[in-house]
């Protein structure tokens, strides 16, 4: 039997290559894309850095870009790739009847979890730090060095959001039947429903945490340890479900 991380590592090279030919990529340039589209529409309709007038003043480009992001990705793009992708990991596998040939190879069970985890995680994240950075570029003019520390701390937000996400969603395919139904009503009903009630239940959501390490820097550690926590303990528990369940195929 291959060792835990050598075959995470082998099952991760052959999930990149999967996802990367795979008409899914589309579907993922479909939701980073559009943010991109209409940035550059933006700024080319305006031939300067994007403004927005509001109450009376105007925003400026990081503001329009701080909206965007917090929007468009925060809210709807990385919670959608999420749940497409994480609670796909191994169900795909059972509906295309490839999850026999997977777990006859000599690769644990929950090093075929973790890699394509893994794989899941590049592909998005690379696939969306390329679109943020585009929409910094056509919205921000004459960036400081303030402003590219802020498009850093944006990206690495991000890309906690890719990794809490799709390990929950893992966990939900690896353990429930019909996980894509109940993954997105996790992300656009109980989240939403959740940041709108006034008190703590707002916590109980990652939402929550990514805005709170945006637009929070006092309460940033706590929501960055929440974060952690979640990916880490799905992740774990992805894996256990995955060695411990029965697969059965039907005919």
């Amino acid at each position: 039997m291959t060792g835990f991380w050598s075959g995470t590592r082998r099952v991760f090279q052959l999930a990149v290559g999967q996802m990367v030919r795979s008409r899914r990529t589309l579907f993922i340039v479909i939701i980073v894309g559009g943010p991109v589209l209409l940035a550059v529409a933006g700024r080319m309709a305006g031939n300067a850095s994007v403004s927005i007038i509001v109450n009376g003043g105007e925003l400026e480009g990081t503001d329009v870009f701080d909206i965007v992001v917090s929007l468009l990705f925060v809210r709807f793009a990385v919670p959608v790739l999420g749940v497409w992708y994480g609670t796909s990991l191994i169900a795909d596998e059972v509906e295309d009847r490839t999850i026999t040939y997977l777990f006859t190879r000599p690769v644990r069970r929950g090093a075929v979890m973790v890699g394509k985890y893994l794989a899941y995680l590049a592909c998005t994240s690379m696939a969306v730090a390329a679109a943020v950075a585009l929409v910094f570029a056509a919205v921000v003019d004459g960036a400081t060095w303030s402003d590219a520390l802020m498009l850093a701390g944006y990206l690495g937000t991000l890309v906690l959001g890719l990794a809490a996400y799709g390990a929950l969603f893992a966990l939900m395919g690896a353990s429930l039947e019909r996980p894509l139904v109940i993954g997105l009503l996790f992300a656009f009903g109980w989240e939403q429903v959740a940041l709108l009630v006034p008190g703590y239940l707002r916590r109980f959501t990652i939402a929550y945490h990514l805005q709170s390490v945006i637009r929070e820097p006092g309460a940033a550690g706590i929501s960055l340890v929440c974060l952690t926590a979640i990916t880490a303990g799905c992740l774990f528990f992805a894996t256990r479900a995955v060695e411990r369940r029965e697969y059965v195929l039907e005919q």
